[in-house]
């Protein structure tokens, strides 16, 4: 056996900081000394110390911050391997408790990959431009409904939300959607995956199996696990979710998540003989569809497409059945993410129960953005900011498309997208002979861009497609142009 003092340094280096942080003697989210201090303090290559924490970013032990410097990761490589052999004993000896005292269930939720937060925004998918969002006209809102504000929002208030902003919805939807529903069909939530909790308790009983897209938003399969339902992986193709693989696979599953109007990751607009296949899956199965409509209002081409909730509507004018049709809606991608606002729209023969769910599990989301978020759209400042930022995310993802087609040709293939706020990129085979894109985003990440591998989104090995989500949304010209660029360098580097 070698020993370690006959190592090379960069590996003697990675071994050293590996022990000292495996026996706790660097603690998780504690800073290191920059690469520069301690190649001056060894007396050695700054390279060297660089490739000893490339190798301890790599295997997990180690995470990057913006403008912060390095830590020691949160969740090691050894807590991950821990977590994924208790649930394995647990399987195995019909669910006894580990020592930590977690569920089954908690267990799983645990080992669930988790997307990276980062700080830093280039390229971040699913950022608004915050630069370009009317404060002033927001803080007048707030002041306004505040100042002085009504009984309404201080006594006794809805658990479904502020009725006056749930007025101010409905006008919107029918109007700009094409949903037909009334105002007290809406609940206000603090978002897409609360909505998904909610709606997957009071529809769905423990084990039942649920069509999920393949790839999907994994912020919604979640929700839907810690529900106790099962996800079933729905191929995705140029059409949207397969409904005909979705019998196939799981032919009395009680329910489909989808995002028709535009596929998250891939982009893909559902077509009408599929929205319509959908559709009669779920009246002849009497299961529900929960329709994920996040982004919208940025459809940058065409006409505005009509939801799959509007369209069963008029179906259901001429055959008199009930709706089977949920449809969840976000501010997050509109306004500003920290916002914490959305909504769903329940079928009317559910509203009562589903109220009385809510207020027993939550009573209600917090009141205090929800009178100045009607008062903003009541005031048309809303709509006057979808109209310019759909202009100005147009522009952005044009110039994303010719800054890829120019810096990126060897290492991405992409197409213009109909709608939102990032695109998604397929690595060439030049590229996947030699790296994979999670590489490619820690690589991305010390560089201060922000990305997400699309192979994040699949939930089954066989299916993974490798590519990046870029998102334009929070990019000026100027940082599309210099993050391709930079780009361009780190795939050079990887594919060497």
């Amino acid at each position: 056996m070698v020993k370690e003092d006959v190592l090379p340094l960069q590996r003697q280096l990675y071994v050293q900081i590996r022990d000292l942080v495996l026996k706790g003697r660097l603690l998780p989210g504690e800073r290191l000394p920059s690469t520069r201090f301690l190649a001056k303090e060894l007396s050695c290559s700054r390279n060297t110390v660089l490739g000893a924490f490339d190798l301890l970013f790599a295997e997990g032990y180690l995470e990057g911050q913006t403008g912060s410097g390095t830590f020691v990761s949160g969740v090691l490589p050894e807590d991950l391997g821990t977590i994924t052999q208790v649930l394995g004993e647990k399987e195995q000896t019909g669910g006894v408790r580990s020592g930590r005292g977690l569920s089954k269930r908690g267990l799983e939720l645990a080992a669930m990959e988790k997307r990276v937060h980062r700080s830093h925004r280039v390229f971040a998918p699913g950022m608004t431009d915050l630069d370009s969002f009317p404060f002033p006209l927001w803080a007048r809102s707030l002041a306004r409904t505040w100042r002085y504000p009504k009984d309404d929002v201080l006594r006794n208030p809805d658990p479904c939300g502020y009725a006056p902003l749930r007025k101010t919805i409905a006008d919107h939807l029918r109007a700009a959607r094409g949903l037909q529903c009334d105002w007290r069909q809406i609940m206000i939530t603090s978002g897409s995956q609360q909505a998904v909790d909610l709606m997957a308790r009071v529809l769905l009983d423990s084990g039942d199996q649920v069509w999920f897209e393949e790839p999907g938003y994994p912020g919604l399969r979640g929700p839907l696990h810690s529900a106790g339902v099962t996800t079933v992986p729905v191929p995705v193709d140029a059409e949207g979710l397969s409904v005909k693989e979705g019998r196939r696979l799981a032919p009395s599953a009680r329910m489909a998540v989808v995002s028709p109007s535009h596929q998250y990751p891939l982009g893909v607009v559902m077509s009408l003989r599929r929205r319509l296949e959908l559709l009669d899956w779920a009246m002849e199965n009497d299961s529900w569809v929960l329709e994920d409509d996040y982004d919208s209002e940025f459809r940058f081409s065409g006409n505005p497409l009509s939801s799959l909730q509007g369209l069963e509507a008029e179906r259901l004018q001429r055959g008199g059945q009930a709706g089977r049709v949920v449809y969840l809606g976000s501010f997050s991608k509109v306004l500003f993410h920290v916002l914490r606002l959305g909504y769903v729209v329940v079928p009317e023969d559910l509203v009562d129960s589903v109220a009385a769910a809510r207020a027993l599990l939550d009573d209600r989301s917090s009141l205090l953005a929800q009178p100045a978020l009607a008062d903003f759209m009541a005031e048309g400042h809303f709509s006057a900011h979808i109209r310019r930022m759909r202009r100005l995310y147009a522009e952005r993802q044009i110039c994303m498309l010719e800054n890829i087609r120019h810096f990126l040709p060897e290492y991405l293939e992409v197409e213009p997208d109909e709608a939102g706020l990032h695109l998604t990129a397929f690595l060439s085979d030049k590229v996947t002979q030699k790296t994979t894109d999670r590489e490619i985003v820690r690589r991305a990440d010390q560089e201060e861009i922000s990305l997400s591998p699309l192979s994040l989104f699949y939930a089954v090995p066989e299916n993974v497609q490798q590519g990046l989500m870029m998102g334009y949304g929070a990019c000026n010209r100027e940082e599309i142009e210099q993050g391709c660029q930079r780009l361009a360098d780190i795939f050079k580097k990887a594919v060497a």
